[in-house]
């Protein structure tokens, strides 16, 4: 597995010139940094404005945005970098100066991105990964502030893919020798909603408010639109209550979600080099191009959300090396389809893989031992939820009706345990290692055999009694461990060695 980019001792590399990242970053780094801080100055303003002096909290918003832009300017003064002919090096930091290098021999994906303000000022953001993945991004080593033109060109000096004269990432046409996989079809919008993108974002929402609440020590009891919808709320009856806040957060949702859809996937585009480097870019008011090598890339995998599914809808995700993953589809750089048809899905990961026998092939049935064990734990689950609500309901005084709450619950766990036990299979297809679980999420992954480098067998005590067990198999790519659960023993070490013979031999002895 490449190693990360790491700290180096600048003195054993060939003495050139250490640059700067454009001066043009003194406008962005204050204004982002600002908006971070937002909050907390808000907070401190009302804070001061609800104890009778204005000008203190002033004083303290003023000071607060002052400290802010001072470190936010010295971020660009202390931050060098340079390109040897054997390493990227990155320099950073005042008190502690640490500099950190990303081998060329290493590098594995190149990920380009200029959110509104970087374009306004022809500016990009490059992220150079060196076949790690890593869920919070540490270990790539990202130039933030390099010219449009330039972060174009280095991304192609990077990968080994020249191409000469391309202005920007946005407005860059396909390269001689590119072949285009997919382009977004505004059709896809209507897939929007039922991503519950919008969910986070009012989650997001929420948290913000709830900090400037409490910071700025502000009574939203005393605020007059507060104040109005709780009022009105205490006048309908529950069931129109719940009827009421369920409608208002369901068109919030979808509204948001859609709007997210539009913001992260306009002018999407996949497409490959002759070489095999895959190329993704995307984005409207932040763009984004990301660059896979063919070589890093061990497979892919189709994930379909519940309510996705239910319209016929899934997202392509790729499992590859160097990739930052686990922060969503819509932001994270694995994306290889936005929600998109079934169709469409498969159609481009069977286009990425070359095959499409791994993503269409019945898959092998797990055995009837697995749905009783989904089964209990669901009913579980429901039951002490169900205990809980209806203990709460009794001591609250609320209307007796509630009290049919649990039953409801009852019967939606058990209905999703029969779809997750109906999701799990796997099989082994054309080198490829598939597996399929999980129901409020159904993924089924494609992992190329030749990327598993171990494998790992797991049971709990509730599994062994009842004869199964979980065969993980771990890789550098993606979430680096994929597990199929639930097998017999026996079917997991057998599927393990015909996937990887040898590697489990001494089990099978």
């Amino acid at each position: 597995m490449s190693a990360p980019a790491q700290a180096v001792d600048a003195t054993t590399q060939p003495q050139l010139d250490w640059k700067r990242l454009s001066p043009r970053m003194l406008l962005i780094h204050p204004v982002i940094e600002l908006g971070k801080a937002l909050p907390a100055m808000l907070g401190a303003f009302l804070a001061g404005h609800g104890s009778g002096d204005d000008a203190s909290g002033s004083r303290w918003s003023l000071g607060i945005a002052g400290v802010v832009m001072a470190f936010a300017m010295l971020r660009w003064v202390t931050t060098r970098y340079r390109i040897t002919p054997e390493q990227v090096q990155l320099r950073h930091g005042l008190i502690r100066r640490q500099t950190r290098a990303a081998p060329l021999d290493r590098v594995r994906t190149v990920d380009v991105t200029a959110h509104l303000l970087h374009r306004a000022l022809g500016l990009a953001r490059v992220s150079i990964g060196t076949g790690t993945s890593d869920r919070k991004g540490r270990h790539a080593l990202v130039l933030d502030g390099l010219g449009a033109e330039r972060a174009a060109a280095l991304r192609s000096e990077l990968l080994h893919r020249a191409v000469p004269g391309a202005p920007s990432m946005r407005s860059a046409p396909i390269a001689p020798g590119d072949t285009e996989l997919a382009r977004l079809d505004p059709g896809w919008l209507r897939f929007a909603p039922f991503t519950l993108t919008g969910a986070v974002t009012g989650l997001a929402l929420l948290g913000v408010g709830w900090r400037i609440v409490g910071e700025g020590r502000i009574d939203v009891q005393r605020l007059g639109p507060y104040r109005a919808v709780a009022e009105r709320l205490a006048r309908w009856p529950l069931a129109v209550d719940v009827l009421a806040v369920f409608v208002t957060v369901t068109g919030f949702v979808a509204v948001a979600s859609t709007v997210g859809y539009v913001l992260s996937f306009s002018g999407f585009r996949l497409t490959r080099h002759d070489g095999g480097t895959l190329h993704v870019t995307r984005g409207l008011l932040t763009s984004r191009a990301t660059s896979i090598e063919r070589r890093r890339l061990h497979g892919v995998e189709l994930s379909e959300p519940l309510l996705l599914r239910a319209v016929g809808g899934a997202r392509c995700l790729a499992v590859a090396t160097g990739l930052r993953v686990g922060r969503g589809a819509e932001r994270g750089g694995e994306i290889l389809l936005p929600p998109a048809p079934v169709a469409d899905a498969v159609s481009v990961g069977s286009a990425v893989l070359e095959t499409g026998a791994p993503l269409t092939a019945p898959l092998v049935r797990h055995p009837s031992a697995a749905r009783r064990r989904r089964i209990a734990r669901a009913l579980a689950g429901a039951v002490a939820v169900g205990g809980a609500f209806d203990a709460a309901v009794l001591l609250a005084g609320w209307d007796t009706a509630l009290l049919s709450v649990p039953g409801v619950l009852v019967t939606i766990a058990v209905a999703l345990a029969h779809d997750r036990y109906r999701s799990l299979g796997h099989a082994f297809v054309h080198g490829y290692v598939v597996s399929r679980f999980g129901s409020i999420v159904r993924r089924r992954t494609a992992l190329a055999a030749d990327g598993v480098i171990g494998w790992n067998l797991r049971s709990t005590f509730f599994q062994r009694r009842l004869g199964l067990t979980t065969l993980v198999a771990t890789t550098a790519a993606g979430r680096q461990k994929y597990a199929i659960a639930d097998l017999s023993a026996t079917d997991a070490v057998r599927f393990a060695d015909a996937c990887v013979p040898g590697l489990l031999e001494p089990f099978l002895t």
